[in-house]
């Protein structure tokens, strides 16, 4: 199925790895022009080179999303590279988990901010281009775990805001040609979660809970944020896509 991505330009924040890497392949792959963007400087210009070995086209930039000066720094490298931004995948987020009584404020501020202030900052940044041409996809990466997870009062915050923050953002926005929505994953086998020492443990619990019989890979958010962001996506705005393994509570 072609998607109609090509020759448009996608910023990817968050995707030196994990979710948002796989997602930066999968757009490129289909066409398009991509910005790998994260804070790890280093892993996002090896991704970005490795999506080039590949034939595709991308560029690697440092982007602190908290930091408005940062993120319009990333949106002009973008527009100077490629020409503009059509698609925004606001992927970037971190997990700080702790019960909210051993949880400090440091441990609050952070992951709120990375997921709403960041998302806030870059979709301020990209929003006039996409009114001017009258086009654009923002896809949130959300979470299954803005229905509350123990130990996550901060993530699920952050996640559960993220998709009121869709809503709104997609009614302001529809009768400009741009539609917002959200993927909500569920658990998600990244490098990240493998790395873990309690990996196993987690795994099954969470393969128990699922609906399917197997866990997700990041190639199953890719595809499905890939989906939001093409042509055949248009008459789809303000929703929150569940790609959990039928889990939800």
């Amino acid at each position: 199925m072609d998607l109609g991505l090509k020759e448009r330009v996608a910023i990817i924040t968050g995707s030196a790895r994990g979710i948002g890497a796989e997602t930066a392949r999968f757009l490129a792959a289909e066409g398009a022009a991509v910005v790998i963007t994260d804070l790890d400087a280093s892993g996002a210009e090896q991704t970005a080179s490795e999506i080039v070995a590949a034939s595709g086209r991308a560029i690697g930039v440092r982007c602190d999303v908290r930091n408005e000066d940062d993120v319009k720094r990333m949106v002009g490298a973008a527009r100077e590279a490629f020409g503009g931004v059509d698609v925004l995948v606001n992927n970037a987020g971190l997990v700080k988990d702790r019960t909210l009584l051993k949880m400090d404020e440091a441990d609050w501020d952070i992951v709120i901010d990375v997921t709403l202030k960041g998302t806030f900052h870059c979709c301020r940044a990209v929003l006039p281009g996409m009114n001017e041409t009258g086009w654009g996809r923002i896809v949130n990466i959300a979470s299954r775990a803005l229905f509350g997870n123990p130990g996550q009062t901060n993530y699920s915050s952050a996640k559960a805001g993220l998709v009121g923050f869709t809503r709104a953002l997609s009614l302001e926005q529809a009768r400009k040609g741009i539609t917002v929505n959200a993927v909500a994953p569920g658990f998600i086998e990244t490098e990240y979660l493998k790395s873990l020492p309690n990996y196993e443990t987690i795994r099954e619990g969470a393969k128990a809970k699922n609906a399917v019989t197997f866990a997700g890979q990041p190639a199953d958010i890719a595809g499905a944020v890939a989906f939001l962001a093409s042509e055949h996506a248009r008459y789809i705005t303000g929703t929150t896509l569940f790609v959990t393994g039928g889990r939800y509570g």
